[in-house]
């Protein structure tokens, strides 16, 4: 797929780039802008204009430097270092101006992202769900739900909260603290209040509490639940046990409980899971004691939370000693074995994870082996040196990511892809973010490298195309400062330029076919 990225307006790019180098009157007070006009326009025409049997693509970085994707199908536009790109690979193009804003559209998802000053101001578009915000407090979104029902919310957080749909049982409008309803929102599924805190009312599948004063008084009620709490003075809370039927058909057993404290946190009385083939009784006078008691599982601990922690648990077989824990640890049996002396060293195993660290933060090790994923990370001094890798030892398939920073960041994904980028100083702190990759990452990354596993094609970029080298199994092209330095070569034979005169050109031998 040959893709041909729109051309760009070559006069107006060179004006920005003559005005960027020229301070202005105070250095130059006799040159006007008209003539800075003319300039420009001569320096377009003597860069930009291709010498006959020229290639038609532009190769004069950090000026103005076109190329093809190495990774993907596509091309991409540079100019100006890494003030200006356009991209477009497939069905997606990508305009951006690091770090001001960057638009993303693609056609085959009819999708699209748009940031300016990421992360000040950003919209996001998936078909017709569609989000816009400004500063994590204003925005809107909407779109359908998963019953297909249109939705338009608008937040001005945490003032005012409102959605509006064709179906008016949707509709909530709430204005903090005064009155109010809204409906999946704060991790609620309907709250509801009037002069908040004096009331509000919230609701969590079928438990409804009431709050009076929040957070001092409450009632709850629910499916075979009620309860109170005046705190932090007292608060009683019981649930029966009650039956489900779950999306197969079948008949699950939903514990009871009973709960109560007083003088919050300094006693509390749970029996949990009532009714059920594991009932657990939690009870805790602190910082005197703490313990819980259970068919599968014993806990104590003793002047909490500094004191002696003895844990027997029968299910996953293995037995703890803590003093005080979790700073020092002992641990032994089939289920978890465990040395640990906070901040000193670490080793902790079980059937799935396993954990070390030495002199922590310094040194840092995990591993989830679940399979077929095996997960490694290997981490210095938090994110100073972090190594992940991600395998799946069914396909064996693995990805792999580098990170030293502020130095550099690698990676390789699941497809044998590579791709190396010096300097990083937020890449490694925020791994994976596409608003990093878009609007940041071009300011810094001074050298970067590519390697596409399907293709064997390979790049190579230095200081914003100063010095570009693209390859692939049969060809070779080099660019060098501004490209007056080129050179390329493939299966039609060898080319050198410098300066934009041809030094020498070799052309290969058309093959004889072999007449039958």
């Amino acid at each position: 797929m040959n893709i041909q990225p729109k051309r760009l307006d070559l006069p107006l790019i060179v004006k920005l780039i003559l005005r960027s180098l020229i301070p202005g009157r105070s250095c130059f007070p006799q040159m006007e802008p008209f003539t800075k006009d003319l300039i420009a326009v001569g320096i377009c025409v003597f860069l930009f204009t291709s010498p006959p049997g020229h290639s038609a693509e532009w190769e004069s970085g950090p000026l103005i430097h076109e190329f093809k994707l190495t990774l993907a199908p596509g091309r991409r536009l540079e100019a100006i270092g890494p003030l200006v790109s356009y991209e477009q690979r497939e069905a997606q193009t990508q305009w951006a101006l690091p770090p001001l804003f960057s638009h993303t559209f693609d056609e085959g998802t009819d999708a699209e992202e748009f940031d300016f000053a990421y992360p000040l101001l950003t919209y996001d578009r998936f078909g017709t769900e569609y989000r816009f915000q400004f500063l994590q407090v204003f925005s809107l979104s909407g779109g359908q739900n998963q019953q297909e029902n249109t939705q338009k919310r608008f937040t001005l957080f945490p003032i005012y909260f409102q959605q509006r749909s064709p179906d008016p049982g949707l509709n909530y409008t709430a204005l903090v603290p005064f009155y109010g309803r809204l409906e999946n929102r704060l991790f609620r599924d309907e709250i509801r209040f009037v002069l908040f805190p004096l009331y509000g009312q919230s609701r969590k599948k079928d438990v409804v509490t009431d709050n009076y004063l929040y957070p001092f008084f409450h009632l709850r009620h629910g499916d075979a639940l009620q309860g109170w709490q005046f705190w932090p003075l007292a608060g009683y809370e019981h649930k029966d046990m009650t039956m489900r039927t779950n999306r197969d058909g079948e008949v699950q057993t939903i514990g009871g409980h009973k709960k109560f404290f007083a003088l919050w946190p300094v006693f509390f009385d749970q029996k949990l899971r009532i009714g059920t083939e594991n009932p657990e009784h939690h009870q805790a006078l602190l910082p005197l004691y703490s313990r819980l008691r259970s068919l599968q599982r014993d806990s104590t601990t003793l002047l909490w939370p500094f004191g002696l922690t003895l844990t027997d648990d029968r299910a996953k077989k293995y037995r703890e000693v803590g003093a005080p824990w979790p700073l020092i640890v002992f641990a032994r049996g089939e289920g978890k074995t465990a040395n640990r002396v906070w901040p000193l060293f670490s080793h902790a195993k079980t059937p799935i994870l396993e954990s070390d660290f030495f002199l922590w933060p310094l040194y840092k090790y995990s591993r989830a082996h679940a399979p077929p994923l095996d997960r490694e990370r290997t981490r210095i001094l938090f994110f100073l040196y972090s190594d992940l890798v991600e395998k799946n030892e069914g396909t064996g398939a693995a990805l792999q990511r580098t990170d030293l920073w502020p130095l550099f960041t690698a990676k390789r994904d699941r497809d044998g892809n590579e791709r190396l980028q010096l300097i990083a100083p937020l890449e490694p702190l925020l791994p994976n973010n596409k608003g990093i990759e878009r609007n940041y990452s071009p300011l810094w990354s001074i050298w970067r490298s590519e390697k596409s596993a399907r293709t064997g094609a390979r790049s190579q970029s230095f200081l914003w195309n100063v010095y570009r080298l693209h390859t692939t199994p049969e060809t070779r092209k080099c660019s060098l400062l501004f490209g007056l330095i080129q050179y390329q070569s493939g299966p039609e034979g060898k080319r050198l330029r410098m300066f934009y005169v041809p030094v020498f050109k070799t052309r290969k031998p058309p093959v004889a076919r072999l007449e039958p």
